[in-house]
């Protein structure tokens, strides 16, 4: 029996999670709150998060690997409500130098988690439910 059989609950990586502030359009912070990476590039980010984040919004998140954090801008694209959960897609906007390093490390080791978990078909579906 696998690691994944023998588990009653799903783990979620420590990567996959973020944090995200909202910032309103006179560039005051709003709301604050975690959410979960589904996918990310140097350009932008699938997120998954319990509360719904308005259209058009501003964003910093917050992504961190080892002892590495970066606060990146972004935009809002699009967003869909699936299951309770929002799914958001962020398209980065501004990206310092020093920070797409360190987002390229985030990137390059989010991949390389997620081809391992989907090569043993352990990867958290979708809306998993983490305890």
């Amino acid at each position: 029996m696998t690691p994944a059989e023998k588990r009653k609950f799903l783990r979620l990586d420590s990567l996959h999670l973020l944090d995200y502030l909202i910032i309103d359009d006179d560039g005051n912070e709003c709301d604050y709150s975690m959410g979960r990476t589904l996918d990310v590039s140097l350009n932008g980010i699938k997120m998954e998060t319990i509360q719904a984040i308005p259209a058009h919004s501003k964003l910093i998140i917050t992504l961190g690997i080892e002892e590495d954090l970066v606060d990146i801008a972004g935009d809002m694209v699009h967003t869909q409500p699936t299951d309770n959960r929002y799914v958001s897609g962020i398209e980065f906007s501004k990206v310092s130098a020093s920070d797409r390093a360190i987002l390229r490390k985030y990137v390059d080791e989010f991949q390389a988690r997620k081809e391992s978990l989907l090569q043993r078909n352990d990867f958290p579906p979708l809306h998993a439910k983490a305890i």
